[in-house]
Protein backbone atom coordinates (compact mmCIF):
# COMPACT_ATOMS: atom_id res chain seq x y z
CA UNK A 1 0.00 0.00 0.00
CA UNK A 2 2.85 2.80 0.89
CA UNK A 3 4.22 2.10 -3.14
CA UNK A 4 0.74 2.34 -4.14
CA UNK A 5 -0.12 5.01 -2.74
CA UNK A 6 3.50 6.94 -2.96
CA UNK A 7 3.27 6.23 -6.26
CA UNK A 8 -0.39 7.92 -6.96
CA UNK A 9 0.38 10.81 -5.09
CA UNK A 10 3.86 11.51 -7.41
CA UNK A 11 1.19 11.00 -10.01
CA UNK A 12 -1.12 13.51 -8.61
CA UNK A 13 1.15 16.22 -8.21
CA UNK A 14 4.19 15.79 -10.80
CA UNK A 15 2.76 18.73 -11.92
CA UNK A 16 0.52 20.04 -9.72
CA UNK A 17 3.31 20.74 -7.51
CA UNK A 18 4.54 23.99 -9.25
CA UNK A 19 0.79 25.66 -8.67
CA UNK A 20 -0.19 24.13 -5.72
CA UNK A 21 0.65 26.94 -3.46
CA UNK A 22 -0.68 29.34 -5.58
CA UNK A 23 -4.27 27.71 -6.37
CA UNK A 24 -4.61 25.87 -3.01
CA UNK A 25 -4.87 28.79 -0.83
CA UNK A 26 -8.25 29.54 -2.12
CA UNK A 27 -10.11 26.33 -0.58
CA UNK A 28 -7.67 24.69 1.91
CA UNK A 29 -9.05 26.74 4.51
CA UNK A 30 -8.16 27.34 8.13
CA UNK A 31 -4.81 26.08 7.85
CA UNK A 32 -3.24 29.45 9.61
CA UNK A 33 -5.72 28.80 12.47
CA UNK A 34 -3.92 25.82 13.47
CA UNK A 35 -0.91 27.36 13.06
CA UNK A 36 -1.41 30.46 15.02
CA UNK A 37 -2.38 27.65 17.50
CA UNK A 38 0.64 25.61 17.95
CA UNK A 39 2.62 28.64 20.45
CA UNK A 40 5.16 26.25 20.63
CA UNK A 41 8.38 26.63 23.45
CA UNK A 42 11.83 28.11 22.44
CA UNK A 43 13.88 24.72 21.04
CA UNK A 44 10.78 22.78 20.53
CA UNK A 45 10.75 20.10 17.73
CA UNK A 46 8.27 20.18 15.45
CA UNK A 47 6.90 17.93 12.54
CA UNK A 48 4.59 18.36 9.96
CA UNK A 49 3.23 14.53 8.64
CA UNK A 50 2.41 15.01 4.78
CA UNK A 51 4.20 18.55 4.97
CA UNK A 52 3.48 18.98 0.29
CA UNK A 53 5.35 22.30 -0.53
CA UNK A 54 6.69 23.25 2.81
CA UNK A 55 4.37 26.06 2.92
CA UNK A 56 3.02 25.33 6.44
CA UNK A 57 6.87 24.65 7.54
CA UNK A 58 7.73 27.97 5.94
CA UNK A 59 5.40 30.30 7.86
CA UNK A 60 5.80 27.46 11.40
CA UNK A 61 10.01 28.93 10.97
CA UNK A 62 8.55 32.41 10.18
CA UNK A 63 6.18 32.49 13.45
CA UNK A 64 7.98 30.32 15.56
CA UNK A 65 12.08 31.25 15.35
CA UNK A 66 14.48 29.21 17.13
CA UNK A 67 12.12 25.79 16.72
CA UNK A 68 13.92 22.35 15.46
CA UNK A 69 11.51 21.75 12.13
CA UNK A 70 10.68 18.43 10.45
CA UNK A 71 8.58 17.67 7.27
CA UNK A 72 7.23 14.26 6.53
CA UNK A 73 5.30 13.28 3.08
CA UNK A 74 5.06 10.10 1.30
CA UNK A 75 5.90 12.05 -2.04
CA UNK A 76 8.89 12.48 -3.86
CA UNK A 77 7.91 15.26 -6.07
CA UNK A 78 6.37 17.37 -3.44
CA UNK A 79 9.51 16.80 -1.45
CA UNK A 80 11.39 18.38 -4.48
CA UNK A 81 9.48 21.14 -4.12
CA UNK A 82 9.62 21.57 -0.25
CA UNK A 83 13.49 20.98 -0.30
CA UNK A 84 13.91 24.04 -3.40
CA UNK A 85 11.69 26.31 -0.78
CA UNK A 86 12.99 25.32 2.91
CA UNK A 87 16.81 24.67 2.20
CA UNK A 88 18.57 23.45 5.50
CA UNK A 89 16.09 25.12 7.78
CA UNK A 90 14.17 21.90 8.05
CA UNK A 91 14.64 18.26 7.96
CA UNK A 92 12.96 16.71 5.06
CA UNK A 93 12.31 12.85 4.81
CA UNK A 94 10.27 10.43 2.82
CA UNK A 95 7.93 8.26 4.33
CA UNK A 96 4.56 6.87 4.99
CA UNK A 97 2.42 8.84 7.95
CA UNK A 98 0.69 5.44 8.91
CA UNK A 99 4.13 4.12 9.59
CA UNK A 100 7.54 5.58 10.11
CA UNK A 101 10.44 5.84 12.45
CA UNK A 102 11.14 9.02 13.40
CA UNK A 103 14.33 7.97 14.88
CA UNK A 104 15.59 6.53 11.67
CA UNK A 105 14.34 9.17 9.34
CA UNK A 106 15.33 12.37 11.57
CA UNK A 107 17.64 11.13 14.55
CA UNK A 108 14.34 12.11 16.99
CA UNK A 109 11.95 9.90 18.77
CA UNK A 110 9.66 12.56 19.74
CA UNK A 111 8.08 15.77 18.83
CA UNK A 112 6.63 18.32 20.83
CA UNK A 113 4.14 19.84 17.98
CA UNK A 114 2.82 17.78 15.40
CA UNK A 115 0.79 19.40 12.15
CA UNK A 116 -1.66 17.55 10.12
CA UNK A 117 -3.09 20.13 7.49
CA UNK A 118 -5.63 19.16 4.55
CA UNK A 119 -3.62 15.59 4.78
CA UNK A 120 -6.39 12.91 6.67
CA UNK A 121 -8.68 13.09 3.91
CA UNK A 122 -6.06 11.67 1.31
CA UNK A 123 -4.49 9.17 3.12
CA UNK A 124 -5.92 5.67 3.35
CA UNK A 125 -5.41 4.77 6.43
CA UNK A 126 -6.21 7.84 8.64
CA UNK A 127 -6.79 6.85 11.57
CA UNK A 128 -3.46 4.74 11.67
CA UNK A 129 -1.78 7.76 10.54
CA UNK A 130 -3.32 9.88 13.23
CA UNK A 131 -2.79 6.91 16.08
CA UNK A 132 1.36 6.98 14.79
CA UNK A 133 1.32 10.52 15.17
CA UNK A 134 0.04 10.67 19.35
CA UNK A 135 2.78 7.58 19.30
CA UNK A 136 5.07 10.27 18.12
CA UNK A 137 4.56 12.98 20.49
CA UNK A 138 6.20 13.84 23.58
CA UNK A 139 4.37 14.33 27.22
CA UNK A 140 2.58 17.23 27.24
CA UNK A 141 2.83 17.74 22.92
CA UNK A 142 0.31 18.33 20.84
CA UNK A 143 -1.12 16.82 17.73
CA UNK A 144 -3.02 20.09 15.38
CA UNK A 145 -5.17 18.41 12.71
CA UNK A 146 -7.02 20.80 9.86
CA UNK A 147 -9.08 19.50 7.07
CA UNK A 148 -12.18 19.36 5.26
CA UNK A 149 -15.43 19.20 7.71
CA UNK A 150 -18.83 17.99 6.99
CA UNK A 151 -19.84 21.38 5.13
CA UNK A 152 -22.98 20.94 7.59
CA UNK A 153 -24.24 24.61 7.61
CA UNK A 154 -23.58 25.05 4.31
CA UNK A 155 -25.95 24.80 1.07
CA UNK A 156 -26.46 21.23 0.17
CA UNK A 157 -25.91 21.93 -3.42
CA UNK A 158 -22.33 23.10 -2.63
CA UNK A 159 -21.50 20.20 -0.61
CA UNK A 160 -22.21 18.09 -3.32
CA UNK A 161 -20.13 19.58 -5.76
CA UNK A 162 -17.44 19.93 -3.40
CA UNK A 163 -17.22 16.45 -2.75
CA UNK A 164 -17.47 15.49 -6.38
CA UNK A 165 -14.68 18.40 -7.20
CA UNK A 166 -12.71 16.57 -4.30
CA UNK A 167 -13.00 13.14 -5.77
CA UNK A 168 -11.09 13.80 -8.81
CA UNK A 169 -8.10 14.43 -6.27
CA UNK A 170 -8.88 11.33 -4.48
CA UNK A 171 -9.89 13.83 -1.07
CA UNK A 172 -12.48 11.92 1.28
CA UNK A 173 -13.59 14.13 3.40
CA UNK A 174 -13.57 12.33 7.31
CA UNK A 175 -17.00 13.22 8.58
CA UNK A 176 -16.33 11.17 11.26
CA UNK A 177 -13.25 12.26 12.80
CA UNK A 178 -14.72 13.45 15.86
CA UNK A 179 -16.20 10.49 16.88
CA UNK A 180 -12.36 8.95 16.35
CA UNK A 181 -10.81 11.35 18.41
CA UNK A 182 -13.57 11.19 21.18
CA UNK A 183 -12.60 7.21 20.87
CA UNK A 184 -9.30 7.60 21.98
CA UNK A 185 -7.55 6.50 25.22
CA UNK A 186 -7.56 8.56 28.74
CA UNK A 187 -4.18 9.73 28.08
CA UNK A 188 -5.12 12.37 25.90
CA UNK A 189 -7.27 15.44 25.88
CA UNK A 190 -9.32 16.20 22.32
CA UNK A 191 -10.31 19.41 21.24
CA UNK A 192 -12.40 19.63 17.89
CA UNK A 193 -14.23 22.40 16.19
CA UNK A 194 -15.95 23.30 13.18
CA UNK A 195 -14.61 25.95 11.07
CA UNK A 196 -16.33 28.19 8.48
CA UNK A 197 -19.74 26.85 9.02
CA UNK A 198 -18.56 23.18 8.76
CA UNK A 199 -16.43 24.00 5.49
CA UNK A 200 -13.42 22.26 7.15
CA UNK A 201 -12.60 21.41 10.96
CA UNK A 202 -9.57 21.55 13.58
CA UNK A 203 -8.72 19.45 16.48
CA UNK A 204 -6.27 19.45 18.97
CA UNK A 205 -5.01 15.99 20.73
CA UNK A 206 -2.85 16.67 23.66
CA UNK A 207 -0.99 13.77 25.31
CA UNK A 208 -0.48 13.88 28.90
CA UNK A 209 2.10 10.49 29.15
CA UNK A 210 4.50 9.28 27.53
Amino acid sequence: MTDAHGALMDSVYRRQRWIYDLTRKYYLLGRDHALRTLRPSRDAHILEIACGTGRNLDKIDRRYPNCHLYGLDISSEMLLTARHKLGQRVQLAQGDASQFDAQDLFSQQKFDRIVMSYCISMIPAWQDAISEAIDNLSPRGELHIVDFGDQSRLPVWFKRWLRRWLSRFHVTPRDDLAEMLNALSEDVEVEHQSLLRGYAQYACIRRFTA
